[in-house]
Protein backbone atom coordinates (compact mmCIF):
# COMPACT_ATOMS: atom_id res chain seq x y z
CA UNK A 1 0.00 0.00 0.00
CA UNK A 2 1.35 3.42 -0.89
CA UNK A 3 1.31 6.08 1.80
CA UNK A 4 1.92 9.36 0.01
CA UNK A 5 0.85 12.67 1.45
CA UNK A 6 -0.19 15.20 -1.18
CA UNK A 7 -1.21 18.86 -0.63
CA UNK A 8 -4.98 19.42 -0.21
CA UNK A 9 -5.54 15.67 0.10
CA UNK A 10 -9.07 14.97 1.34
CA UNK A 11 -9.41 11.19 0.99
CA UNK A 12 -7.47 7.98 0.41
CA UNK A 13 -8.90 4.73 -0.91
CA UNK A 14 -6.92 1.48 -1.22
CA UNK A 15 -8.37 -0.69 -4.00
CA UNK A 16 -7.29 -4.20 -4.91
CA UNK A 17 -4.60 -2.85 -7.21
CA UNK A 18 -4.78 0.96 -7.16
CA UNK A 19 -4.47 3.51 -4.36
CA UNK A 20 -6.63 6.55 -5.07
CA UNK A 21 -5.93 9.94 -3.45
CA UNK A 22 -8.64 12.61 -3.67
CA UNK A 23 -7.43 16.21 -3.95
CA UNK A 24 -9.89 18.99 -2.95
CA UNK A 25 -12.72 16.55 -3.79
CA UNK A 26 -12.35 17.43 -7.51
CA UNK A 27 -9.16 15.62 -8.57
CA UNK A 28 -7.84 12.09 -8.27
CA UNK A 29 -4.25 10.90 -8.02
CA UNK A 30 -4.29 7.22 -8.96
CA UNK A 31 -1.27 5.12 -8.02
CA UNK A 32 -1.06 1.76 -9.81
CA UNK A 33 0.63 -0.58 -7.35
CA UNK A 34 2.52 -3.80 -8.05
CA UNK A 35 -0.18 -5.74 -6.18
CA UNK A 36 -1.92 -8.46 -8.16
CA UNK A 37 -5.41 -9.80 -7.54
CA UNK A 38 -7.28 -12.82 -8.85
CA UNK A 39 -10.72 -14.13 -7.92
CA UNK A 40 -11.17 -10.81 -6.06
CA UNK A 41 -8.31 -11.72 -3.68
CA UNK A 42 -5.06 -9.74 -3.40
CA UNK A 43 -2.23 -12.25 -3.75
CA UNK A 44 0.51 -12.16 -1.09
CA UNK A 45 3.47 -10.98 -3.23
CA UNK A 46 3.79 -7.94 -5.51
CA UNK A 47 4.85 -8.20 -9.18
CA UNK A 48 7.82 -5.96 -10.13
CA UNK A 49 6.91 -3.18 -12.63
CA UNK A 50 3.27 -4.32 -12.90
CA UNK A 51 2.02 -0.91 -11.73
CA UNK A 52 4.12 0.90 -14.33
CA UNK A 53 2.91 -1.45 -17.08
CA UNK A 54 -0.76 -0.97 -16.15
CA UNK A 55 -0.47 2.80 -15.79
CA UNK A 56 1.38 3.33 -19.06
CA UNK A 57 -0.86 1.02 -21.13
CA UNK A 58 -3.95 2.75 -19.69
CA UNK A 59 -2.53 6.19 -20.54
CA UNK A 60 -1.67 5.01 -24.07
CA UNK A 61 -5.17 3.60 -24.60
CA UNK A 62 -7.01 6.58 -23.07
CA UNK A 63 -5.19 8.83 -25.51
CA UNK A 64 -5.95 6.47 -28.41
CA UNK A 65 -9.70 6.48 -27.62
CA UNK A 66 -10.15 10.10 -26.53
CA UNK A 67 -12.11 10.94 -29.71
CA UNK A 68 -14.80 8.35 -28.83
CA UNK A 69 -15.76 9.69 -25.42
CA UNK A 70 -14.39 12.05 -22.76
CA UNK A 71 -12.12 10.42 -20.19
CA UNK A 72 -10.85 11.32 -16.75
CA UNK A 73 -7.08 11.47 -17.46
CA UNK A 74 -5.22 14.81 -17.36
CA UNK A 75 -1.56 13.95 -16.63
CA UNK A 76 0.89 11.08 -16.03
CA UNK A 77 3.55 12.65 -13.78
CA UNK A 78 5.29 9.40 -12.74
CA UNK A 79 5.63 5.89 -14.23
CA UNK A 80 2.88 4.41 -12.08
CA UNK A 81 0.80 7.54 -11.33
CA UNK A 82 -2.04 9.23 -13.21
CA UNK A 83 -3.93 12.41 -12.34
CA UNK A 84 -7.44 13.15 -13.52
CA UNK A 85 -10.80 14.64 -12.76
CA UNK A 86 -13.01 13.01 -10.16
CA UNK A 87 -16.26 11.56 -11.47
CA UNK A 88 -19.27 10.09 -9.70
CA UNK A 89 -18.89 6.43 -10.74
CA UNK A 90 -21.61 4.17 -12.02
CA UNK A 91 -21.63 1.14 -9.70
CA UNK A 92 -21.37 -1.24 -12.63
CA UNK A 93 -18.64 -2.51 -14.92
CA UNK A 94 -19.36 -2.70 -18.63
CA UNK A 95 -17.89 -6.06 -19.66
CA UNK A 96 -17.66 -6.50 -23.45
CA UNK A 97 -16.95 -9.94 -24.90
CA UNK A 98 -15.91 -10.68 -28.47
CA UNK A 99 -14.97 -14.32 -27.80
CA UNK A 100 -16.40 -17.16 -25.73
CA UNK A 101 -13.71 -17.32 -23.06
CA UNK A 102 -13.25 -17.13 -19.28
CA UNK A 103 -16.44 -16.62 -17.25
CA UNK A 104 -18.57 -16.68 -20.42
CA UNK A 105 -17.14 -20.07 -21.43
CA UNK A 106 -17.58 -21.50 -17.92
CA UNK A 107 -21.23 -20.37 -18.01
CA UNK A 108 -21.72 -21.78 -21.53
CA UNK A 109 -19.97 -25.06 -20.68
CA UNK A 110 -22.35 -25.51 -17.71
CA UNK A 111 -25.25 -25.55 -20.22
CA UNK A 112 -26.54 -22.00 -19.90
CA UNK A 113 -26.96 -19.92 -23.07
CA UNK A 114 -27.69 -16.60 -21.35
CA UNK A 115 -25.22 -14.40 -19.49
CA UNK A 116 -26.37 -11.11 -17.92
CA UNK A 117 -29.37 -11.13 -20.25
CA UNK A 118 -27.18 -11.56 -23.34
CA UNK A 119 -27.94 -14.63 -25.46
CA UNK A 120 -25.03 -16.83 -26.53
CA UNK A 121 -25.73 -18.89 -29.68
CA UNK A 122 -25.61 -22.67 -29.84
CA UNK A 123 -22.74 -24.61 -31.37
CA UNK A 124 -19.78 -22.56 -30.14
CA UNK A 125 -16.46 -23.91 -28.88
CA UNK A 126 -14.28 -22.29 -26.22
CA UNK A 127 -12.59 -19.11 -27.60
CA UNK A 128 -14.85 -18.92 -30.69
CA UNK A 129 -15.91 -15.44 -31.80
CA UNK A 130 -19.45 -14.35 -31.01
CA UNK A 131 -21.34 -13.23 -34.16
CA UNK A 132 -21.29 -9.74 -32.59
CA UNK A 133 -19.69 -8.57 -29.32
CA UNK A 134 -21.99 -8.90 -26.30
CA UNK A 135 -22.20 -6.75 -23.16
CA UNK A 136 -22.35 -8.68 -19.88
CA UNK A 137 -22.29 -6.11 -17.06
CA UNK A 138 -21.34 -6.79 -13.47
CA UNK A 139 -21.94 -4.92 -10.25
CA UNK A 140 -18.93 -3.15 -8.79
CA UNK A 141 -18.65 -4.61 -5.30
CA UNK A 142 -17.14 -2.50 -2.51
CA UNK A 143 -15.93 -5.78 -1.01
CA UNK A 144 -16.09 -9.40 -2.06
CA UNK A 145 -17.07 -10.62 -5.49
CA UNK A 146 -18.56 -8.61 -8.34
CA UNK A 147 -21.84 -10.12 -9.51
CA UNK A 148 -23.44 -10.57 -12.93
CA UNK A 149 -26.34 -8.24 -13.66
CA UNK A 150 -28.54 -7.58 -16.70
CA UNK A 151 -29.40 -4.29 -18.40
CA UNK A 152 -32.99 -4.64 -17.11
CA UNK A 153 -31.82 -5.13 -13.50
CA UNK A 154 -29.42 -2.17 -13.78
CA UNK A 155 -32.26 0.13 -14.86
CA UNK A 156 -34.74 -1.34 -12.34
CA UNK A 157 -32.27 -0.83 -9.47
CA UNK A 158 -31.51 2.74 -10.54
CA UNK A 159 -27.83 2.01 -11.20
CA UNK A 160 -28.24 3.80 -14.56
CA UNK A 161 -31.16 5.56 -16.22
CA UNK A 162 -32.50 4.39 -19.59
CA UNK A 163 -30.81 7.39 -21.25
CA UNK A 164 -27.50 6.82 -19.46
CA UNK A 165 -27.55 3.11 -20.32
CA UNK A 166 -27.92 3.95 -24.02
CA UNK A 167 -24.77 6.12 -23.82
CA UNK A 168 -22.84 3.53 -21.78
CA UNK A 169 -23.72 0.80 -24.26
CA UNK A 170 -22.77 2.96 -27.25
CA UNK A 171 -19.45 4.03 -25.72
CA UNK A 172 -18.56 0.48 -24.60
CA UNK A 173 -19.12 -1.04 -28.05
CA UNK A 174 -17.24 1.77 -29.82
CA UNK A 175 -14.33 1.51 -27.39
CA UNK A 176 -14.21 -2.26 -27.88
CA UNK A 177 -14.18 -1.83 -31.67
CA UNK A 178 -11.27 0.62 -31.36
CA UNK A 179 -9.48 -1.72 -28.95
CA UNK A 180 -9.84 -4.59 -31.44
CA UNK A 181 -8.50 -2.39 -34.23
CA UNK A 182 -5.44 -1.34 -32.17
CA UNK A 183 -4.86 -4.97 -31.15
CA UNK A 184 -5.20 -6.26 -34.73
CA UNK A 185 -2.51 -3.83 -35.92
CA UNK A 186 -0.20 -5.45 -33.37
CA UNK A 187 -1.08 -9.05 -34.29
CA UNK A 188 -3.44 -9.53 -31.37
CA UNK A 189 -7.15 -10.23 -30.82
CA UNK A 190 -8.90 -8.31 -28.02
CA UNK A 191 -11.12 -11.14 -26.73
CA UNK A 192 -12.87 -9.35 -23.86
CA UNK A 193 -12.46 -6.34 -21.60
CA UNK A 194 -14.25 -4.17 -19.06
CA UNK A 195 -14.88 -0.44 -18.85
CA UNK A 196 -15.84 1.80 -15.95
CA UNK A 197 -17.69 5.07 -16.38
CA UNK A 198 -18.68 8.00 -14.21
CA UNK A 199 -20.35 11.38 -14.49
CA UNK A 200 -19.41 14.99 -13.97
CA UNK A 201 -22.69 16.85 -14.07
CA UNK A 202 -24.63 15.33 -16.96
CA UNK A 203 -21.54 14.24 -18.92
CA UNK A 204 -20.43 10.60 -18.92
CA UNK A 205 -16.66 9.99 -18.72
CA UNK A 206 -14.55 6.89 -19.21
CA UNK A 207 -12.62 6.20 -15.99
CA UNK A 208 -9.84 4.07 -14.59
CA UNK A 209 -7.81 1.72 -16.82
CA UNK A 210 -8.52 0.74 -20.42
CA UNK A 211 -7.41 -2.32 -22.44
CA UNK A 212 -4.75 -3.33 -19.87
CA UNK A 213 -3.84 -6.95 -19.02
CA UNK A 214 -5.75 -6.57 -15.74
CA UNK A 215 -8.98 -5.51 -17.46
CA UNK A 216 -8.64 -7.35 -20.78
CA UNK A 217 -7.78 -10.63 -22.42
CA UNK A 218 -5.76 -10.82 -25.63
CA UNK A 219 -5.08 -13.74 -27.98
CA UNK A 220 -2.28 -13.95 -30.52
CA UNK A 221 -3.91 -13.64 -33.96
CA UNK A 222 -1.23 -15.67 -35.75
CA UNK A 223 -2.38 -19.29 -35.81
CA UNK A 224 -5.65 -18.54 -33.98
CA UNK A 225 -7.93 -20.23 -36.55
CA UNK A 226 -5.64 -23.27 -36.86
CA UNK A 227 -5.58 -23.71 -33.08
CA UNK A 228 -9.39 -23.43 -32.95
CA UNK A 229 -9.76 -26.02 -35.71
CA UNK A 230 -7.44 -28.51 -33.99
CA UNK A 231 -8.80 -27.88 -30.49
CA UNK A 232 -5.47 -26.55 -29.24
CA UNK A 233 -5.24 -24.10 -26.35
CA UNK A 234 -5.08 -20.48 -27.53
CA UNK A 235 -2.05 -18.34 -26.72
CA UNK A 236 -3.15 -15.56 -24.39
CA UNK A 237 -1.66 -12.31 -23.22
CA UNK A 238 -3.64 -11.53 -20.09
CA UNK A 239 -3.85 -12.24 -16.38
CA UNK A 240 -5.70 -15.48 -17.14
CA UNK A 241 -2.49 -17.54 -16.83
CA UNK A 242 -2.31 -16.47 -13.17
CA UNK A 243 -5.93 -17.57 -12.60
CA UNK A 244 -5.21 -20.88 -14.34
CA UNK A 245 -2.17 -21.46 -12.11
CA UNK A 246 -4.27 -20.74 -9.03
CA UNK A 247 -7.05 -23.10 -10.17
CA UNK A 248 -4.49 -25.82 -10.92
CA UNK A 249 -3.37 -25.39 -7.31
CA UNK A 250 -6.94 -25.62 -5.96
CA UNK A 251 -7.48 -21.92 -5.29
CA UNK A 252 -10.51 -19.98 -6.56
CA UNK A 253 -10.88 -17.43 -3.76
CA UNK A 254 -13.37 -19.56 -1.83
CA UNK A 255 -13.54 -19.75 1.94
CA UNK A 256 -11.02 -22.12 3.46
CA UNK A 257 -8.76 -22.16 0.39
CA UNK A 258 -5.12 -21.10 0.69
CA UNK A 259 -3.14 -19.17 -1.92
CA UNK A 260 -0.34 -21.46 -3.19
CA UNK A 261 3.27 -20.42 -2.62
CA UNK A 262 4.52 -17.83 -5.13
CA UNK A 263 8.20 -18.56 -5.78
CA UNK A 264 10.71 -15.92 -6.94
CA UNK A 265 10.83 -17.67 -10.33
CA UNK A 266 7.03 -17.51 -10.69
CA UNK A 267 6.98 -13.82 -9.66
CA UNK A 268 9.59 -13.06 -12.32
CA UNK A 269 7.59 -15.00 -14.94
CA UNK A 270 4.45 -12.94 -14.19
CA UNK A 271 6.46 -9.70 -14.37
CA UNK A 272 7.95 -10.67 -17.74
CA UNK A 273 4.49 -11.55 -19.11
CA UNK A 274 3.18 -8.09 -18.14
CA UNK A 275 6.18 -6.40 -19.78
CA UNK A 276 5.69 -8.55 -22.89
CA UNK A 277 2.08 -7.43 -23.12
CA UNK A 278 3.07 -3.76 -22.78
CA UNK A 279 5.56 -4.06 -25.62
CA UNK A 280 3.22 -6.11 -27.80
CA UNK A 281 0.18 -3.84 -27.33
CA UNK A 282 1.94 -0.47 -27.61
CA UNK A 283 4.76 -1.37 -29.99
CA UNK A 284 7.14 0.46 -27.64
CA UNK A 285 10.10 -0.85 -25.64
CA UNK A 286 9.42 -1.01 -21.92
CA UNK A 287 11.80 1.12 -19.85
CA UNK A 288 11.65 0.08 -16.17
CA UNK A 289 11.65 3.07 -13.82
CA UNK A 290 11.90 3.04 -10.06
CA UNK A 291 11.45 6.35 -8.27
CA UNK A 292 11.72 7.10 -4.56
CA UNK A 293 8.51 8.05 -2.76
CA UNK A 294 9.89 11.56 -2.21
CA UNK A 295 10.55 12.04 -5.95
CA UNK A 296 7.09 10.71 -6.85
CA UNK A 297 5.43 13.03 -4.33
CA UNK A 298 7.30 16.02 -5.77
CA UNK A 299 6.44 15.15 -9.39
CA UNK A 300 2.75 14.71 -8.53
CA UNK A 301 2.65 17.96 -6.52
CA UNK A 302 4.27 19.89 -9.41
CA UNK A 303 1.79 18.38 -11.85
CA UNK A 304 -1.20 19.23 -9.65
CA UNK A 305 0.00 22.85 -9.54
CA UNK A 306 0.37 22.97 -13.32
CA UNK A 307 -3.16 21.61 -13.71
CA UNK A 308 -4.52 24.30 -11.38
CA UNK A 309 -5.65 21.67 -8.90
CA UNK A 310 -3.84 23.33 -5.97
Amino acid sequence: MSSFQFPSQTQLYHGKVRDVYTIKNDWLVMVASDRISAFDVILPRPIPFKGQVLNQIAAYMLEATSDICPNWLKAVPAPNVSIGTRCVPFKIEMVVRGNLVGHAWRTYHSGSRTLCGAVMPEGLKENDFFPLPIITPSTKAEAGHDEDISKEEIIAKGLASVADWAVLEDYALKLFARGKKIAAARGLILADTKYEFGKIGDTIYLMDEVHTPDSSRYFYADGFEARQASGEKQQQLSKEFVREWLMANNFMGKEGQTVPEMTDEWINTISQRYIELYEKVTGQNFVPQTLSDATTEQLVTDSLKQLGAL
